[in-house]
Formats: structure tokens, sequence, C-alpha cells
């Protein structure tokens, strides 16, 4: 390895940025060339690229680099504004020391050879180890030594649409069209922010955490390669792409009639790509893609009350002192999920508890640990006790990463005995080489990553865990992250490579902790924000980060139906946005009222040094903040509202659960040829009997629903109103837009008695 230049073909992989050592694009096509980047010492004065033939072919040729300015476009555009994680992302692609050259053009099949080598000011010269590259192309038919196999259900494959990207080395992606029809609207892809009909747009589908912003760049950390679409005359159908490795859609967009596909495969001589199609009625479609990846569990009814969070309640005396003003502002909260508890070195260990350090790296019990009375946390026994006597469950933030030297001076003892232990036990996710993985991205940078993959690990790593549950009696734990993973080719224990199990890792991490909780008595409630397919089996899911804005309130709905699309039942989001200045009372109430009718209901707030003013999201200190004395009376109805609605919200999931109707239902799903269906995106049913249309616009004092054909009543007046029109409803700060269904409302009126009109 040279000490005075770096080179990776592939970069950091970050899977829509480049970083400056790599190879761009990383598969050159024939008859194209690709720039050749790499990062130098300071000391270094000249680079040149010696480039010849495959296997020593052909003469060598003399490139001389030049040094570059990384371009930080990508960097600033992924940052997603103002946040504590923005400069951190921002930085993350390097920059430093980079020098490029452009490759002459390939157009030899067999491939090429390239070094560096590396000259300084005093005499110095290193050279690099030779890098291979082989130029790709599209065919239709593989060349002799290759085989390819595409299976595809029924008949909406387009004949002679199936190419295969190869190179000398084998099959790298396959592409191929299924057809689409005049007016079909397309649905799915896991949740997604931008838009609830992808027909006329281009996506991919990869695990990514998009800090703030998913809605503008088009990204999610809950991809699925699985899709409805819908007729125009409400016929059906759908199609799941069986793979864990990277897809791309174009629905569309090159062509109308097609919906294309292109698929990652593995890059050998043999590969294949299986794609189920299923006919039907959406939720027809939807149950075959769950008997294929999984469904959700129900669980218990606690998870439909208001859930309470703040990423600066990093003490006992700051949880408690925020759940008090819950009960003295008469606010009912069942869930407080406090992040900011542990050391946040190994994510298991309280902050400032003293303990004998385990260099064996084995599992703690709470008898083991001194908590400090004046420390930040004195008695997290006594707290969660005296929360559960309130009513309120307790969850426990975690991320799937263990920091090291590498990551951060002056760690303890405790957290690099954990990570010798993971890597003497092999429980860490490697490189292609054997070595451990440390993370490439902002968030914890340079941690290991345990490799989930295995139950051996997902054993291993919950047990040091074990003591909050067993002793603490917490209830749950909130799976943030899951992202992690870049590299195509790093090694899993379950025998995958990275383009196979970077997308998967977040279900394994999910399922490890509900399996934790279970073996404990307790339900499996784990709170995240990544996935893939398969992650419908596994506990409760939030939208992850995003601002206080009014566009951000609209993505996070689309998003929330888009998920349901495909499966995923316990869905919420922090309302009104988690990062920023607090929103003004408008966005607050607005997006309050509208999480009332939201599968989870939620706030939460980022981390901001503590700051002044402070940026909780707890409604006094919004109203606070804003000088709006409506705040608190309204949110405290919203809330009791909420409490009203448990019930309802828990027999309608068993309901779900056993039928796969969402819970958190688009229009579409019962009215897929209505065209009013497709016009008014971000309604929903809660439940059979419960038609949402949330006020997403501000300035507003009216609004328009569309009532589908039937008999609806308003549940704050008690109105009965006919359906198959559009109605226009007054919406004063205190009024959602909801109807329900004439012939259930005797049983939900009592739900609304308490509502004033």
């Amino acid at each position: 390895m040279s000490s005075l230049v770096t080179h990776r073909p592939y970069g950091i992989e970050h899977p829509y940025a480049v970083s400056p050592d790599q190879r761009v694009p990383v598969l050159p096509h024939v008859g194209r060339s690709t720039t050749l980047g790499i990062q130098a010492a300071p000391e270094v004065t000249a680079v040149v690229c010696e480039w010849r033939g495959r296997d020593g072919g052909a003469a060598v040729q003399s490139l001389s680099l030049e040094p570059v300015t990384a371009s930080v476009a990508d960097a600033a555009a992924l940052a997603g504004g103002e946040g504590h994680l923005a400069e951190a992302q921002a930085a993350s692609i390097g920059g430093e020391g980079a020098w490029a050259v452009e490759s002459p053009v390939l157009d030899d099949v067999d491939g090429y050879e390239y070094r560096f080598v590396a000259a300084t000011g005093d005499g110095r010269s290193e050279e690099t180890p030779w890098f291979a590259v082989a130029p790709a192309r599209w065919v239709s038919e593989l060349p002799d030594g290759f085989t390819g196999k595409l299976a595809v259900g029924g008949d909406r494959l387009v004949e002679g649409s199936v190419e295969w990207l190869v190179t000398v080395d084998g099959v790298q992606r396959a592409r191929f069209a299924l057809s689409l029809g005049e007016g079909d609207h397309v649905v799915g892809f896991g949740e997604r922010f931008d838009h609830l009909d992808q027909a006329g747009r281009r996506l991919d589908a990869v695990v990514f955490e998009q800090y703030k912003s998913q809605g503008a760049h088009g990204r999610t950390y809950l991809p699925m390669p699985f899709a409805h679409v819908i007729g125009g005359d409400g016929s059906g159908w759908g199609f799941h792409v069986r793979t864990s490795r990277r897809t791309w859609f174009d629905c569309g967009v090159a062509d109308p009639g097609r919906l294309v596909v292109e698929v990652a495969l593995g890059g050998s001589a043999s590969e294949s790509v299986e794609v189920g199609v299923y006919d039907g009625t959406p939720t027809e479609v939807l149950t075959a893609f769950l008997d294929e990846v999984g469904r959700a569990e129900e669980l218990p009814s606690w998870v439909f009350r208001l859930w309470a969070s703040g990423n600066e309640w990093n003490t006992q005396a700051i949880v408690t002192e925020r759940m008090d003003s819950h009960r003295d502002l008469d606010i009912p909260v069942g869930v407080v999920v406090i992040e900011a508890w542990s050391d946040e070195e190994g994510i298991m260990l309280w902050r400032d508890a003293t303990y004998q350090p385990r260099p064996d790296g084995s599992p703690f019990s709470l008898a083991d640990f001194t908590f400090p009375a004046d420390g930040a946390w004195p008695d997290p026994k006594a707290m969660v006790d005296d929360l559960h006597a309130r009513g309120i469950k307790v969850i426990l933030w975690q991320i799937p990463l263990l920091k090291t030297a590498a990551s951060e001076d002056g760690l303890r003892e405790q957290v690099l005995a954990e990570g010798e232990a993971m890597i003497r036990g092999g429980h860490a996710v490697r490189e292609a080489d054997g070595t451990a993985y440390l993370n490439r991205g902002w968030w914890f940078p340079k941690s290991l990553m345990p490799d989930l993959s295995t139950q051996r690990t997902r054993d291993w790593w919950t047990a040091k865990r074990h003591y909050l549950v067993r002793d603490l009696d917490v209830d749950g734990f909130k799976t943030d992250g899951g992202e992690h993973a870049w590299g195509h080719d790093l090694a899993y224990g379950d025998g995958s490579r990275g383009d196979e199990g970077n997308n998967t890792y977040a279900v394994h991490y999910a399922r490890a902790f509900g399996d934790l909780l279970r073996k404990h008595g307790k339900a499996p409630i784990t709170f995240s924000r990544s996935g893939f397919a398969g992650s419908q089996a596994h506990g409760v899911f939030w939208a992850g980060d995003e601002d206080s804005t009014w566009e951000a309130f609209r993505h996070s709905v689309t998003a929330g139906l888009t998920a349901a699309s495909c499966g995923i039942v316990y869905w919420g989001w922090d309302l009104a946005g988690f990062s920023g200045p607090v929103p003004d009372a408008e966005l607050y109430l607005r997006a309050a009222g509208a999480s009332a009718f939201m599968p989870i209901m939620q706030y939460h707030s980022e981390f901001n040094h503590h700051e002044k003013p402070l940026r909780d999201r707890t409604p006094w200190h919004v109203a606070d903040q804003t000088g709006d004395d409506r705040i608190v009376p309204v949110f405290r109805e919203f809330a009791w509202l909420r409490e009203r609605l448990v019930d309802y919200l828990t027999s309608s999931a068993a309901t779900t659960v056993a039928t796969d109707r969402p819970l958190m239902r688009p229009m579409f799903f019962d009215h897929p040829g209505s065209a009013e269906a497709w016009v008014h995106q971000q309604q929903w049913m809660l439940g059979a009997d419960l038609l949402v249309s949330p006020v997403t616009s501000p300035g507003v004092s009216t609004w328009p629903v569309w009532l589908p054909e039937g008999q609806w009543v308003d549940v704050w007046t008690g109105e009965p109103v006919s359906g198959g029109r559009v109605v226009a409803r007054d919406v004063p700060i205190d009024v959602v837009p909801v109807w329900c269904r004439a012939d259930a409302w005797s049983s939900l009126a009592p739900v609304f008695d308490r509502v004033d009109a």
C-alpha cells in the first residue's frame, strides 16, 4: 500500500456521490473513457498513471495526473440543509489532495491494467499495485461461456426487451421491460417521499441515509423492489423483483408503454433474475407479495398512544420533568423514547455509570453498575418504574455501530475491549480482504459494525443489552441507523457479499432486537427508519430525519401512504419535523392533527448542542417560542382524541394483519378506477371507517375533500353527507377534515364526543 497515493476503484461506494480516489464511472462502457482519481499526500509534486493492456499486453502509456478540486455539489446536496449532521455529511466525500486524469478510450473488451507512480520534491517515488478494468457492453445474446436466466411471471414481459450488461469477467446487470398501459399508475417501491404515483419518473431501490429532504432527492431509508400497477379502468397487477441487490426503474419515461427494470447482478459467468408478477386488486397484489417476504404481527395497543421524544433529553431529571409537564398540563402520553441515555460509544452502558471493565467483552448485569447520585442517570431502575407507574412505556435508542480508536480519541477501556472481542470472535462485518469493516459514512464514522446476518452474532450483540430488558424492564428499542454498510464486496457471515447483504442489514437489525424482547416475554417493539423487503414483519417504523416545513409535511404523508402500500403497518413520523427552529403554530397544530389519525403519533426534536432557545417539540415549548396560546389546548384535545381512538386503531390493525388491507390506506386501494383517487393523493382511509384529509398547506380556511360514493358523517359536527363528490370543509386550526362511514357512526361517535365542533 502506497503511503503517498490512495486509489480505490470503487471509492467509498456512496450510492449517490463519488469520492476523489475512485474511478468514474466504475464500470465504463466499451468505446468510452473513465476518469481515474487518486488522493495524494501533501508532499506529492507529480503523479503519473501507467496504462497498459490486461495481463501486461500492449505498450505502456504514461498519463500525467493534474491536481483537481473535488466537486462539492454532491456533498452540498446531500447535506439536506441546516442541522448537526449536515456538516459531517458534506465533509464525508473528502477532496483534499485530489488528482485525476482521463483514461484512453476503452475499446478492448479483454480489458486494461493501470497503476500510479507518485513523486515528491525530495526525490522519493512510490507506485501502487496494478488495478484491472474491463469495459462493459449491453447485449441481447450472451457470449459463449456465459448464461443468464430471466424468469418473469405472467405475460407482462415485453418481447425483445431483455438485455445483459457483460464484461469479460461476467454478467454485471440485467435489463428488461414490463408492459404499461395508457394511464397506468405505479405505486410502491417501499417508503417514497416524492410521489405516490411514480408513473413518468425514474427511481432506484437502495437503502440510504438521506439526511432530510428525502422527497427533493428521491431517496429513501426503506426501499423495496415491489410496486402496484393500477390501470385507468381499475384493473391491477404488481411485481416483485426477487433480489436484495440494487435495482433501477424507469416508469414510462423513455417509453410510456414500458416499465424498464435494471437489476445489479453478481458479476459471475452465470446469473439469474426472478420477478414475481401478481394480478388482482391492490390488496390481493399486496397479499401475494407479503406471502413471499413476511407480514406484520399484532402489537399491543399501547403503541397507538402518543410517543414523546427529544434528542436533548439526556438526563433522568429532564425526562422526568418532561413527563411531569405532560401530567400537569393534562396531555396524555403513552411512550417516551430516550435517545441520549448511553455513553454513545457502544450504546449498551448508561452514561456516567461506573463499573469494573470486562476485557473479554462479556455482558453486564444491572448489579454491576454504580450510578452516581449527581450523575446524568442516578437511578435508571427507579425512573423506569416511575414511568411505568404513570402508564408510560420506555423505549431506548440503539445504533448498530461500535466506536473505535480510529473514530474517536479518548474512548473508554470497555468499548475498546468490546471491539477487540468483536473482531476476535468473528462478529464484525468484514472487508473483502478479511479485515474488519469500518463505517464509511458520516455518522459514527470508522466504527465497527456487527455482522447481524447470522444468529450467532445477533445473539452476541443483543446479549450485551439483556440487562436493559431483564433488569430494568425496558419496553422496546429505537433501532436507529442501519444504513451504514457501503461496499459491494463486504463479507457477511451468512455467505452474502455486500451487494446482496447491505440492503437486508436493517431487516436483520430489527429482527435481532425483536427477538431480544421476545426472550423476556415482551412484544417485539422496535422503532426503525431503515429497512427493505422483509421489514414488514419487524416492529414499528418512522419516516426518519426531516425539517419543520410544509413541504416536509407533505412528503412525510406520501411516505406513510407508500410504505403502507408495501405492507408497513405501524408507521409514523416526527410530527411537524424534528430539525431546525421550532415550527410555527399553524404547521405544528396541522401536523399534530394529521398525526392523530396516523398509525403512530410521535413528536421528536434533533440535538442542537443545548443552545438556547431549545428546539424541543413539546407543545408547551412550541407555545412559548411562538407566543401562540392556542397550541397547548388544541394539542391536548388531539392527544385525548388519540387516547379515545386506541381501541379503534387496535382492532383495525388486527384486521390489517389478518387481511393485508392497509391500516393507513391510500384511496386507490378501495377505488382503483376512480380518477378522484389520483387527484386527492394525500387522503387516506384509517381502518375501515374513517376518511382523513389533512390540511397540508398554510393559510387556508377551507379544504377540498373527495368523498366516495356512499353515506358519510362529519365527525366534528355529526352532520350526514352524501358522497360521490368533492366537498369543501371549513378548517379552523382545531379541525382535521375527517368523515366516518355512516353505518359505523353509532360506534365511533363517542370517540368524538368531547371534541368541540
